[in-house]
């Protein structure tokens, strides 16, 4: 089944919110012996027409439960279409056979995909990315409406209710008391605040012509002590390091080991051997 259904008509969240809640809550809920028909068609068939029917039905629940997540300022409308990507992710694993209604299986699923577009876009920077620190973030969010800056003991009662550590609570608290801002500082700040914006103090050193002459400088001196340690090695193993490393396309210890007449061990041998003069001539130029 799509997740691209569009649930009333050609109505959606996004265009008319409250012509879309009016018609969603205009259609009628399915009775207990209707939802378990319309289950097993589309568990048994794979009955489309079903599939649609029990999404339908349930999209006022959905409006239902995005509502509880209003306070993170975002757009109502997105919360609601992230939920019915839920509502009709459940509808496709809907057992009936289970026994259990489609509104106690499916709102799990239509959280869940609330959870994550909250998490996405709730901040620029992800403040929770695993499960542990997701679970951690809403059950803490909801206790911060209640509480001010938690105390110890309030800190850990929730660890000890959510099962993780105390230090992982407070974390959790500072990020979610932290704030986005932005680069640039904004046209309605004041001037004696303006100068707080990052881009006032976080420079980009990329193309700075000190920094780039200091790197050219630096590259073009270690290219040269590199070479004049190579040209104290024998030819032997200065072929061998060159071929295995400087070459665009690098030989193998094998194909060194034929090209020599010796074997892949000895290669390998003589290779460490040179590695070992070349780290050594290098240390005693720096020290020099």
């Amino acid at each position: 089944m799509s997740t691209s259904l569009q649930p009333v008509g050609h109505l959606s969240p996004g265009h008319d919110l409250n012509g879309y809640i009016q018609a969603v809550n205009r259609i009628a809920v399915l009775s207990s012996e209707e939802e378990r028909e319309l289950g097993f068609r589309l568990y048994e068939q794979g009955d489309l027409e079903a599939a649609r029917r029990l999404v339908m039905s349930h999209l006022r629940f959905v409006v239902h439960i995005a509502r509880s997540y209003s306070g993170y300022g975002l757009p109502q409308a997105d919360l609601i279409q992230e939920g019915n990507v839920g509502l009709m992710k459940a509808v496709k694993r809907f057992d009936p056979t289970q026994g259990v209604r489609l509104v106690s299986f499916a709102v799990h699923w239509i959280k869940a995909e609330i959870h994550e577009y909250v998490l996405r876009n709730w901040r620029i920077v992800k403040i929770a990315t695993t499960k542990a620190q997701r679970k951690l973030f809403f059950n803490l969010r909801g206790a911060k409406k209640r509480l001010a800056w938690l105390n110890n003991d309030e800190v850990d009662a929730i660890a000890k209710d959510l099962d993780v550590k105390p230090q992982v609570v407070r974390e959790m608290e500072g990020r979610l008391s932290a704030f986005d801002a932005g680069y640039d500082a904004t046209p309605s700040e004041e001037e004696d605040q303006g100068y707080q914006a990052p881009a006032h103090y976080l420079d980009d050193e990329r193309f700075d012509p000190a920094a780039q002459l200091e790197a050219a400088d630096w590259e073009e001196d270690s290219t040269h002590r590199l070479q004049a340690a190579l040209g104290e090695l024998d030819e032997r193993s200065r072929d061998i390091l060159q071929r295995r490393w400087l070459a665009e396309s690098k030989a193998t210890l094998h194909e060194l080991a034929d090209v020599y007449g010796v074997s892949a061990e000895r290669i390998r041998q003589l290779e460490k051997n040179a590695m070992k003069k070349i780290k050594q001539q290098l240390g005693d130029t720096l020290a020099a």
